[in-house]
C-alpha cells in the first residue's frame, strides 16, 4: 500500500496499515455494488444547467465529459457519456497529460460484471488499485446515446497517489479497453486507444451581468472552409467591419462551432489590425503560408480568444471593449486552430467567434495591458534545462507615472508563452510585499491559451508591481533559446484585461543589455572556447556559442536574478513614460 502522508494543500490524518487495509477493501466492495446496481438503470441527473461545462475528450466525439463546480463542497461533479462503450474506459488526469504517475477513475469488464474504482499508475505505467477512494461514483445509466457514469472527486484528497486539483490548465487522460480482462491490474495501459484533453476544470463562479436590450451580434466565422488534411492547421481569415461602424463596446463573446467539428476546433482568435495602416488585404487560407501577405503581422490586438471547453466570456456591467469608430482599424483577422489527429479529409467548416455589442457605451472603456518580458534575445533560456525561471516587472515608477490615482481593475488574463512555457505566474506586490496572485498557471501549456475571467477583481494603485514569472523546459533542446517572436523562440506575457483604459499598453522589462555583455565577456575568461563579442555577431550567436557547463549555467541565473533591469513603460502611441533602468525589486 502506498504511504499516507500530508497534501500540499492541507495537513491529512494518519492511519495505521490495519486501518488502511480494512478500509481499502470496504471501499472497493461497495464502489463495485454501486456500479452494478447502477448499471441496471438508475437515473443520472438533469444535463444542461447541471453541467455547464463541456468538452470531447476525444477526436471522434465517443466521448464527451460535462462537469460542474462546487466551491462550497470543493469538488468538481463530472459526467461522462461513452457513445460506444466496448469493455471499460480509464479516465484521469496527471502533469502534463503523461500516462505514468497519474490519478485514474477506471471501468471495466472481466466477462462476467462490470467494475468502478480508483486507481493510480506508477512511473512506468503500471496501473494499481488505490487504497484511498476518491472518484465516488454517483450512478450509471444506458441510453439510446450511450453510457452517462455520473462521478465526483474533491479538489484535494490528502492521497499522495492523487492529482491536486488547481486553479489553471488541468491535463484530462483517457484510454479505452477494447478487451475485456481478469483483473484491473492485467490493464497493459501501452496498447490503449487513448489520448489526452486540456480544460480548465475550477471555472469562476460569477453572475452573469445583464445584457442591454439593443444589443447587436457580429459573427466573425471561417467562409465554408475545407479543413486540412493534416494533424495541425492555423487557418487566416481576414474581415471588416462595415463602412462608417461608429464606436461601439464589445460586452461579450462565444464560440460559433460547425455541428460536428467539435472534436477538431481547438481554439480561435480575433485580433484588431493596427489603425496605421488605410487598409489589408484580403486572405482566406493557413497562416503559416508563404501566399500569406506581410502586413497580417501587423493585426495582433485581441478582441476574443476561445479554447475547448470555454464558455461565453462576459464583460463587467461597468465597462466594454471598445471598437470601430475613429482611430480604430475596420480590419479583423481570425484565427482558428484545427487539431485533426485522425486526418479527416474534406470536412468544411464555418467556425468562429460571434461578437455582442452595444451602442449605448458603458462608463468605461475596457483596456488590455502586456505584462512580463519585453520580446528581446537578452532573455535567454539554455539548452537541457528541465525548470529555468525567468521573470518580467512592472515597476512601482511605471505604475506611479502611468495609472490614475483611483487605480484600475483586472478582471481577466491570458498567459502566454511559446513552446518551452511550463509555469506562468503574476504577483502583485505593494510597498515592497506579495498582496496576491492575478493568475497563476502550474499546468500551463502553450497548446490551450484563453482568456480566463479571475475569481475576484484584483485592485492595481499607483505605485504598485506586477512581477510576471515564467518557467522553461528546454530538455530536448541543444542549443539556446531566446526571446523573440518566433516559435522556437520564447515569450513570458500576461495580457490583463483591466478598466479604466488607461495610456499604458506595454509594462514589461529585461536584464539591463550593458550587464548581459559583461556576462559573455566572464564567459571568455573562464572557459577554453571563446564566446565571439564582435559588433557584427548578434546576441542570439553569441549565447549559440557558449559552452553550456555548470558555471555558466548558474551564473546566467545569477545575471537574471539580479542584475539590473531596462523599463518598458509604454503608452499606446509606442512612446515611452521616463522611467529608465531600475534594480529588481
Amino acid at each position: 500500500l502506498p504511504s499516507m502522508q500530508p497534501s500540499r494543500s492541507s495537513a491529512c490524518p494518519s492511519f495505521k496499515l490495519r486501518e488502511v487495509a480494512s478500509m481499502y477493501f470496504t471501499m472497493i466492495a461497495v464502489f463495485l455494488v454501486i456500479l452494478l446496481v447502477a448499471l441496471q438503470g438508475s437515473a443520472p441527473r438533469e444535463t444542461g444547467t447541471d453541467f455547464p461545462y463541456k468538452v470531447p475528450l476525444d477526436p471522434q466525439g465517443l466521448l464527451e465529459l460535462s462537469w460542474n463546480v462546487s466551491y462550497p463542497e470543493q469538488a468538481v461533479n463530472f459526467q461522462l457519456l461513452i457513445r460506444e462503450l466496448q469493455s471499460g474506459l480509464l479516465f484521469g488526469m496527471s502533469d502534463r497529460g503523461e500516462f505514468e504517475n497519474a490519478d485514474l477513475a477506471v471501468l471495466w469488464r472481466d466477462g462476467n460484471g462490470s467494475y468502478f474504482g480508483d486507481a493510480w499508475t506508477d512511473g512506468k505505467g503500471q496501473l494499481h488499485m488505490d487504497s484511498q477512494q476518491d472518484y465516488q461514483l454517483l450512478g450509471a445509466q444506458k441510453a439510446p446515446e450511450g453510457l452517462y457514469l455520473l462521478f465526483r472527486r474533491p479538489f484535494s484528497t490528502c492521497d499522495p497517489k492523487d492529482y491536486l486539483i488547481e486553479d489553471g490548465t488541468v491535463h484530462l487522460i483517457y484510454g479505452i479497453l477494447e478487451e475485456p480482462v481478469p483483473s484491473l491490474q492485467a490493464i497493459n495501459i501501452s496498447a490503449l486507444h487513448r489520448g489526452l484533453q486540456r480544460v480548465q476544470l475550477l471555472k469562476p463562479n460569477i453572475s452573469i451581468p445583464k445584457l442591454p436590450s439593443d444589443m447587436k451580434t457580429m459573427e466573425i466565422t471561417a467562409p465554408n472552409v475545407v479543413i486540412p488534411s493534416q494533424e495541425t492547421t492555423y487557418w487566416c481569415y481576414m474581415a471588416e467591419l462595415p463602412d462608417g461602424f461608429s464606436k461601439h463596446h464589445i460586452i461579450k463573446y462565444e464560440a460559433v462551432i460547425t455541428a460536428g467539428n467539435e472534436a477538431l476546433v481547438h481554439h480561435m482568435e480575433v485580433f484588431q489590425c493596427a489603425a496605421e495602416f488605410d487598409s489589408f488585404p484580403h486572405y482566406n487560407g493557413p497562416c503559416d503560408s508563404k501566399m500569406k501577405p506581410d502586413r497580417l503581422n501587423y493585426c495582433r490586438h485581441v478582441l476574443a480568444a476561445w479554447a475547448m471547453g470555454a464558455q461565453a466570456f462576459y464583460y463587467p456591467e461597468e465597462a466594454g471593449l471598445a471598437f470601430g469608430g475613429p482611430g480604430s482599424s475596420r480590419y479583423l483577422r481570425l484565427e482558428i486552430h484545427y487539431h485533426n489527429p485522425l486526418v479527416i479529409k474534406g470536412r468544411r467548416d464555418s467556425s468562429g467567434i460571434r461578437l455582442s455589442y452595444t451602442a449605448t457605451l458603458r462608463r468605461y472603456d475596457a483596456g488590455v495591458m502586456e505584462l512580463g518580458l519585453v520580446y528581446t534575445p537578452v532573455m535567454a533560456i539554455p539548452p537541457r534545462e528541465e525548470a529555468f525561471v525567468l521573470t518580467g516587472y512592472c515597476t512601482d515608477k511605471c505604475t506611479q507615472l502611468a495609472l490614475p490615482p483611483a487605480g484600475i481593475r483586472i478582471f481577466a488574463s491570458q498567459l502566454h508563452t511559446h513552446l518551452a512555457g511550463r509555469k506562468v505566474v503574476t504577483m502583485l506586490a505593494r510597498a515592497g510585499r506579495e498582496q496576491q496572485v492575478v493568475n497563476a498557471d502550474g499546468h500551463y501549456s502553450p497548446l490551450f491559451q484563453d482568456i480566463r475571467m479571475l475569481k475576484e477583481v484584483v485592485e492595481v494603485f499607483p505605485g504598485d508591481e506586477l512581477i510576471t514569472t515564467c518557467t522553461y523546459n528546454t530538455e530536448d533542446r541543444s542549443r539556446a533559446t531566446v526571446g523573440g517572436f518566433g516559435i522556437m523562440e520564447e515569450m513570458c506575457v500576461n495580457y490583463v484585461h483591466y478598466y479604466p483604459q488607461t495610456q499604458l499598453e506595454l509594462c514589461k522589462s529585461a536584464v539591463d543589455p550593458g550587464y548581459l555583455h559583461r556576462y559573455f565577456s566572464l564567459v571568455n575568461r573562464f572557459n577554453d572556447e571563446e564566446v565571439c563579442m564582435c559588433p557584427q555577431v548578434s546576441i542570439p550567436q553569441q549565447f549559440y556559442s557558449i559552452p553550456w557547463n555548470t558555471f555558466n549555467r548558474d551564473v546566467l541565473k545569477s545575471l537574471y536574478d539580479f542584475a539590473p533591469i531596462s523599463v518598458h513603460c509604454n503608452k499606446s502611441s509606442a512612446t515611452r513614460f521616463p522611467v529608465g533602468r531600475a534594480s529588481q525589486p
